[in-house]
């Protein structure tokens, strides 16, 4: 039995106190700008552009990103109320053993994109390297790139924020840089941007193009919309603080404006780069429409945001449910490895073209869950939970053998639904999933499985922050 106990209590999970949260606004805004630039970004301005002109594009990524940063700052209270990762809090509505599920197909999510990212920052890198020294091996560049990656990140959330810090001014710098050559390539070529549409639609399935785009980036970010607890986890926060909105503030200006403002950008560079050369992947569309060392700076861009998007969003939430599947004999540091290791196998150089609709697919499962964790966490717990009864394997967590049955048909039937309704799978996944969860969890399971703070619902014993508290694990490792 201890071993069991210890195997939730790895010190790489315990909530994290106050003392700890280093990230503030200004910093938590940074590491946006850096993950919000990646390719698969550039893709959905490069495919909705062929459809809708570039304004009706950045209208629908703006309500688009507006959207799923509203709901990652609505699951990321979690982790800003009570220091808890995305896989620690999933014992919740998935049980103690439940939860390594959900959290396994996220994980390895998180490391397919991260090989994919790190695939395009290689072949950026090795853009760079050909102009500089003649060298050109882009192999090569990928294990150096994934390594010094892995590295950054197994240092811990102080040197992400750090390589955030420095990364974010330069990409935005030279983002705009890109934005310029780009459009005067497409001038060049007899297209004004804001205007040029490859097959124009109208009507219902111009509505329809519309909606596409919208869920394309709900769908894209619904992952980190589900673990972002692993993140805000890390976030300053007032204590004593009942202003839901001022206790949240750092993550609403990441989640909201920093966010929406890049992810716009990047779609309207990608775009840009499809109107310019039919072809959004802007490592091939630089090449095309820049040379020398205008072309080597523009590509360090690239090189910088795979890096930036990587640690933050892909290497940190992967790496942390890893550990949380392994315990104490998986620290953080070798979940960021094995999180490279799965990204490299994976061979995203070949698999790209079919690794990204099923990401994506996933991504429109998973909403699902963030139907779920809003249910169980506002609607049914209230923001109250009984952490330290989530570090015991028997305690009220462990359900049915490890199994919240509940949170699993939930699942089933909102990925599901989600799946079939591709055209609007966060939405409905959301909707269907939390909606089951609501009903099974009340009106079933919880009867089935007492839960002290919903029996109780007291401020003073579970709640966090709110009440100025830090929680203590007994027996930490």
């Amino acid at each position: 039995m201890e071993n069991k106990e210890s195997h939730l209590k790895s010190k790489d999970l315990l909530p994290i106190p106050h003392h700890k949260k280093t990230i503030g606004s200004a910093g938590f805004a940074f590491i946006w700008v850096g993950m919000a630039v990646v390719l698969a970004a550039f893709a959905i301005g490069g495919t909705g552009v062929q459809s809708l002109s570039l304004g009706w594009v950045v209208l629908a990524t703006a309500i688009g990103t507006v959207a799923i940063g509203a709901f990652m700052t609505i699951i990321g209270d979690i982790g800003i109320e009570h220091g808890l990762s995305f896989p620690v809090y999933m014992r919740a509505p998935f049980g103690t053993v439940g939860t390594h599920i959900p959290s396994l197909i996220r994980g390895f999510a998180a490391s397919c994109w991260f090989g994919i990212n790190t695939y395009f920052g290689s072949t950026a890198m090795n853009g760079i390297l050909f102009v500089l020294f003649g060298f050109d091996n882009w192999f090569v560049c990928f294990l150096i790139f994934g390594t010094v990656q892995v590295i950054n990140t197994s240092l811990g959330i102080k040197a992400v924020e750090r390589f955030a810090d420095l990364a974010a001014p330069i990409i935005i710098i030279i983002s705009a840089w890109m934005y310029s050559t780009l459009s005067d390539k497409a001038l060049a070529e007899g297209r004004e941007v804001w205007v040029w549409i490859e097959n124009p639609v109208t009507g219902g399935a111009a509505f329809t193009a519309f909606i596409v785009v919208i869920m394309s980036n709900m769908g894209f970010w619904a992952t980190l919309a589900a673990d972002m607890p692993s993140i805000s986890r890390f976030i300053k926060a007032p204590k004593n603080e009942r202003n839901w909105f001022k206790r949240n503030k750092s993550s609403l200006v990441g989640n909201i404006f920093a966010l929406t403002a890049t992810q716009t950008f990047m779609i309207i560079i990608g775009g840009v780069s499809y109107i310019a050369v039919k072809n959004y992947d802007p490592v091939v569309a630089l090449q095309e429409a820049a040379s020398g060392i205008i072309l080597g700076v523009l590509l360090l861009m690239i090189v910088l945001a795979q890096w930036s998007t990587n640690v933050s969003a892909n290497l940190i939430p992967a790496a942390t449910i890893f550990s949380n599947m392994g315990g104490p004999k998986i620290p953080f540091w070798a979940g960021v490895v094995a999180a490279g290791i799965i990204g490299s196998i994976v061979q995203p150089w070949y698999l790209f073209q079919i690794i990204i609709p099923a990401l994506l697919i996933v991504g429109g499962i998973l909403s699902a869950i963030v139907g779920i964790l809003f249910v169980d966490y506002y609607v049914l717990r209230k923001r109250r939970v009984n952490v330290h009864e989530l570090y015991k394997d028997d305690g009220q967590f462990k359900y049915l053998n490890g199994f919240n049955l509940a949170g699993f048909i939930s699942w089933i039937i909102g990925g599901g639904m989600a799946y079939l309704l591709s055209t609007y799978s966060f939405v409905v996944g959301f909707i269907v999933g939390g909606a089951c969860y609501y009903f099974l969890a009340k009106y079933w399971w919880f009867d089935k499985y007492k839960q002290s703070e919903i029996e109780d619902p007291s401020d003073a014993k579970y709640l966090g922050i709110t009440v100025g508290r830090d929680w203590k694990i007994k027996g930490d490792v």
